[in-house]
């Protein structure tokens, strides 16, 4: 028998494989209790998740994680081998899906509205892969299942009035910025012992509120000449490999950043849960792959982001930066302050990302405009601008899932807990357990 394997060809864990092959034998023919009749959203999850795979042998990029029974990778392909194929069996399980009565249970009622989004999303990723022509927000709405708002060159120049009043020295607001920023690199030869240190607080800090399996861990990579910083590949059987990108200099605010963005309480927290509420605790299948390009990833990316300020509220970041890792890095901690006023205000350039991928993605600016667009209203150097850039024409709309998600996530949680930080932290669980979408969101 070939092992279960991740979407770049890894081989899954034991633990993982052998939860796979259970739940396979115990949906085989085993009848529902009490003879009650099967779940119909059971059989369209599964013939899902075998289009998923499917598509995943056409795009390299789709399926980030699969966690599930191995034979099913082929079976996609087999009987869908074309991405026309793929998109009309969706179509057909989209008929399927709206003849499902309505679910009286809440949480089987998201479980469907899930399903649905996910397979218009895959559509839409079909379009995408075959070349139809859909705008950036017209790829946002039918992939993410959101737009982000529209913002102009104005509303970022306010910002920069800011930074160049906050910014020491005069002339260039682009060199002053790279000039203050570069103060706070972190040593190569130091970074480990930085990144180590984040990581193991962003886990004491979310194990304080989250209850995680007693066997979760990751291993954590080096690596270089890739289009993003930092990424989390999920495993399975609670377990991630998280790698860190060096082609750049990795400043001191990264180190929390990645640690809880990739990590705790972010993606690493998140797959897991899902996958021992969902997958292992429900049976539900589709949430044994993880496809990159689809609702899904809204959340992920947002909750990730908003992780960060839920994991070090107020000041303690600062004062855990200041007192830990700003020594590690050998760096003045004095400055500490300084430099967390000046990220406050860049934070407030991030939407400025998604404009250049609007225009960019939409044939409205060239390449080498929207560089220069991110060089302006990001203070990017030319070096980052051209690695957002890469990330942009690789994943796409992709883009606005963190800065979107982000907001829609920390809008939801503060609405519904206000300053309990205990209400915040679970909400925040519920978030990563259960299937929710935008929609919900504004809802609740």
């Amino acid at each position: 028998m070939r092992a279960a394997v991740m979407a770049d060809g890894r081989p899954l864990r034991f633990g993982a494989l052998l939860a796979s092959l259970l739940f396979v034998a115990c949906q085989g023919e085993t009848p529902s209790p009490a003879g009650a009749p099967a779940d119909p959203l059971d059989g369209i999850a599964a013939d899902y998740v075998r289009l998923t795979l499917a598509l995943g042998a056409h795009d390299a990029h789709y399926v980030d994680a699969y966690l599930g029974p191995p034979a099913w990778t082929d079976e996609g392909l087999e009987r869908y081998p074309t991405p026309g194929s793929i998109r009309a069996a969706a179509e057909g399980l989209l008929g399927r899906l709206g003849a499902v009565a309505p679910p009286q249970d809440d949480l089987v009622r998201r479980r469907a509205a899930g399903l649905h989004k996910r397979l218009i999303a895959l559509q839409a990723r079909i379009d995408i892969v075959l070349g139809v022509p859909l705008s950036f927000d017209e790829e946002a709405q039918l992939v993410y299942d959101a737009v982000a708002p529209d913002h102009d060159a104005a509303d970022f120049e306010a910002v920069l009035a800011q930074l160049d009043a906050f910014l020491p020295g005069e002339g260039d607001l682009q060199a002053r910025t790279r000039a203050f920023a570069d103060r706070f690199v972190i040593p190569p030869d130091r970074l480990e012992a930085v990144f180590a240190a984040a990581i193991d607080e962003c886990r004491r800090r979310t194990l304080q509120r989250i209850a995680l399996p007693p066997e979760e861990d990751f291993t954590l990579e080096y690596v270089t000449d890739r289009p993003w910083s930092g990424y989390n590949w999920f495993q399975g059987d609670a377990f991630s490999l998280i790698q860190i990108n060096t082609d750049l200099p990795r400043r001191i605010d990264r180190a929390i950043d990645l640690g809880c963005h990739e990590g705790y309480p972010g993606h690493h927290t998140h797959a897991t849960l899902l996958e021992r509420a969902l997958y292992e605790g429900r049976g539900w299948v589709e949430f044994s792959v993880y496809p990159l390009f689809g609702p899904q990833s809204l959340l992920s990316e947002g909750s990730a982001n908003y992780g960060i300020d839920l994991a070090f509220p107020g000041r303690e970041r600062l004062d855990f930066e200041r007192s830990t890792l700003y020594p590690l890095a050998g760096l003045d901690p004095s400055q500490a302050a300084a430099y967390h006023r000046y990220l406050d205000l860049r934070r407030q350039l991030s939407y400025a990302r998604n404009e250049a991928a609007r225009d960019y993605l939409d044939g409205r600016i060239s390449r080498g405009a929207a560089v220069e667009w991110l060089q302006r209203y990001q203070l990017s150097s030319e070096a980052e601008a051209e690695q957002a850039l890469d990330f942009i024409e690789t994943y796409r709309a992709y883009v606005v899932n963190y800065n979107l998600g982000r907001d829609l996530v920390r809008t939801y949680i503060e609405r519904e807990a206000g300053a309990d930080a205990t209400r915040r932290w679970a909400l925040f669980e519920r978030l990563l357990s259960e299937p929710v979408s935008v929609a919900d969101l504004a809802a609740r």
